[in-house]
């Protein structure tokens, strides 16, 4: 290459980094306007995950053609090398990367060669997927095609130039397979001239293709090429199975109404987001037909964080990173209509089952950015659906939902005879019953089946009866955190007084926020799921099946906040097989991929527009089983099927039932009088 081309090329290399990093140092800057959030602790184990789902793409891979993007992952990894290597000895042309010794020089050769024309094929394969059988949650953007374009370009030149370069004996092809193959079919009377303006030109076409890939990724939807690994290496390190403890004080601002009341980790989530549409995938309101995608609400954060960011930078120094203050004005409104970035009907419509965030490649943590959304329409603006009024109001002054008095708590629980927890007496385990488990007639009934197996294991229990008060688990999810939080003392002072050490909750929403959301109140008991403590005594052969589901047909239906949120699997499957002798049926979607019932995230409370209730799709899936018997571990997902089944009319032939209330009817349990299982010796079934 002759000196004027080369000062060319320093040139534009010069101003493409220049731009690049420019670029690069703006995002990082915007990142930093957010609240400050620790996600710098256990860096090891950080970086363990960052290899094992950044750079090997476990969650990626989870889908089958998630095998064609690490594909592409890994050939620009190794291909990093090679382009620097190029873009260095197009300034100075004695530079090469032969002084890393000869074995490793010939290696990163063939790596190179092969994996351009495995990135080749991948390309061809990602256009034809997203051009011919383009799944409905994936969106044919013209970014995608320019990048998918760009990249096979870039490949395409570099067998062009190693193909010229090796026809005309001036490059050793003898460790690039693919180029020596096509070198070999460049006719042999070709001449040396033309070989020669083939190779600048391919050379050519690489460089300035390369460059502005460089520069088109920092402002593209492929920003994800940069973040999403520092994303992954400051992932949450466990589930998002509990959210942030408010500090109430004077001046506070309540929730998130803007993007600076985000964490810097929330503005990096933004940025990190691949628009791979997972997300909009499994979220059962999308699926519904509600107004909330999961990925709109990442993707309109991104955009209103790149809005106002920009303007918040004009007014600070350039060399400046830092914090803004929470009263910093900006121009795009986070929530509402019109130019706001999300709706307020998308903020409610989450039903919190965490789907969303279990299947993202990139650990984005999208419920608890709606859950701080609704926090500031709750407690700020006071605007929310009406009939969260009354909820409010019933918890707040009576803590349940219906306003019912606190001493109707105690007469399921009166009626077995079962005493008021007290340490002095002995009670191994406070049975916590919960609001619907105390109050709601079906409900009432899993909390007896419940009480009565434990009791029947010689287990050891009390209840609070009036004393017990609702956990808040809709409250917080609802946003409504003054009242969870003053709930939550209350709880964890009254357990503490008692002396309760375990506790055990029929319905995965209480267990989970008493084992998790009041960790950072100080809570230091257990918390079981009864279909733990059953487990355990069914591994101890206290009982045995009295057949009287033999004949029965039963599907198991998977709690978000068991399955998904505390990892609780096998144990009702275990308890079924137990009684049934086989594995029940499952669903299309189960374990941690389940679908949600729809009443999470305080749902339960809210009215359900007749055309997009979530619960009629997981019904739909349930009935494609031809079952006799749904089964599920929580009161929420009993109700959301009872009402299913009645509006498909199938309530007659298939029943609900809780795990714990099979147990109770399909087991000898000493001491306990058998129940009738209705009708459980007839055989039920329905086509869907």
């Amino acid at each position: 290459m002759i000196t004027a081309e080369r000062l060319v090329f320093a040139v534009l290399v010069l101003i493409s980094l220049a731009i690049f990093l420019r670029r690069a140092y703006v995002l990082l800057a915007m990142v930093s306007l957010g609240r400050w959030e620790n996600r710098f602790d256990h860096l090891w184990q950080r970086f363990k995950g960052m290899v094992t789902y950044g750079f090997l793409q476990k969650r990626v891979v989870r889908k089958a053609f998630g095998v064609n993007h690490l594909l592409l992952f890994w050939g620009f990894l190794v291909l990093a090398l090679v382009n620097m290597e190029f873009v260095i000895s197009g300034i100075f042309p004695k530079f090469s990367l032969e002084f890393i010794g000869h074995i490793p020089f010939s290696i990163l050769t063939f790596l190179a060669d092969v994996m351009s024309g495995v990135v080749f094929i991948a390309v061809i394969v990602a256009l034809t997927r997203r051009t011919f059988f383009r799944p409905p949650y994936i969106e044919a953007t013209k970014e995608a095609y320019i990048i998918l374009f760009t990249v096979g370009v870039l490949m395409a030149a570099y067998f062009g130039m190693n193909m010229a370069a090796g026809a005309r004996g001036v490059k050793a092809l003898s460790y690039m397979p693919i180029s020596l193959a096509l070198s070999s079919m460049v006719p042999v009377g070709v001449g040396q001239g033309t070989l020669f303006a083939l190779q600048k030109a391919f050379w050519w076409a690489h460089a300035l293709v390369f460059l502005f890939f460089l520069d088109f990724i920092p402002y593209s939807k492929h920003l994800h090429i940069l973040t999403s690994l520092p994303n992954c290496f400051f992932r949450n390190l466990s589930f998002v199975s509990s959210l942030p403890k408010m500090v109430f004080q004077a001046n506070s601002t309540f929730g998130v109404s803007k993007f600076t009341h985000f964490t810097w980790k929330d503005l990096l989530d933004f940025l990190a987001c691949t628009e791979c549409g997972r997300c909009q995938s499994v979220c059962p309101a999308s699926a519904a037909g509600k107004a909330l995608n999961p990925k709109e609400v990442v993707h309109s954060g991104k955009r209103n964080l790149l809005e106002n960011g920009l303007d918040l930078l004009e007014f600070r120094p350039l060399d400046t990173l830092g914090r803004t203050a929470d009263n910093a004005e900006v121009d795009v409104p986070l929530i509402g209509e019109g130019r706001a970035s999300v709706s307020a009907e998308a903020v409610w419509d989450c039903t919190t089952c965490g789907a969303c965030m279990d299947i993202c490649p990139v650990f984005i943590e999208h419920t608890p950015k709606l859950v701080e959304m609704r926090r500031h329409l709750v407690m700020e603006k006071v605007d929310f659906p009406s009939e969260l009024t009354s909820f409010f109001e019933n918890i707040e002054q009576r803590s349940n939902p219906w306003a019912l008095a606190p001493s109707d708590r105690a007469k399921w629980s009166q009626q077995l005879g079962i005493p008021h927890f007290s340490k002095a007496e002995g009670h191994e385990y406070l049975l916590y019953a919960g609001c619907l488990g105390s109050y709601d007639s079906r409900a009432k009934k899993v909390a007896t089946s419940v009480a009565e197996v434990l009791r029947a294991a010689g287990i050891s229990f009390g209840v609070l009866g009036a004393d017990e008060k609702c956990c808040g688990d809709s409250l917080r999810r609802l946003g409504n955190e003054y009242i969870f939080d003053r709930t939550a003392k209350e709880n964890v002072s009254l357990f503490r007084r008692l002396g309760v050490e375990k506790v055990v909750t029929i319905c995965p929403h209480c267990y989970n926020t008493l084992k998790n959301d009041y960790r950072e109140y100080g809570a230091d008991y257990q918390v079981f799921h009864h279909v733990e403590i059953m487990e355990e005594v069914l591994n101890k052969g206290f009982f045995k099946p009295n057949n009287q589901f033999r004949d029965e047909h039963i599907v198991i239906h998977d709690s978000c906040y068991l399955a998904r949120y505390n990892d609780i699997i096998d144990q009702p499957r275990t308890l079924i097989r137990g009684v049934i002798g086989t594995s029940p049926i499952e669903m299309e979607n189960k374990h941690r991929d389940g679908f949600c019932c729809g009443a999470g995230g305080g749902r339960m409370w809210l009215e359900e527009d007749a055309e997009t209730r979530v619960n009629r799709e997981r019904i739909k899936q349930a009935l494609k089983q031809k079952p006799t018997i749904i089964a599920t571990c929580c009161p929420f997902c009993v109700t959301m099927f009872e009402d299913g089944l009645k509006e498909r009319d199938a309530a007659e032939v298939v029943k609900v039932m809780d795990v714990g209330e099979i147990i109770h009817e399909g087991m000898v349990l000493p001491g306990v009088k058998g129940k009738d299982a209705g009708q459980s010796n007839e055989k039920r079934a329905i086509n869907a």
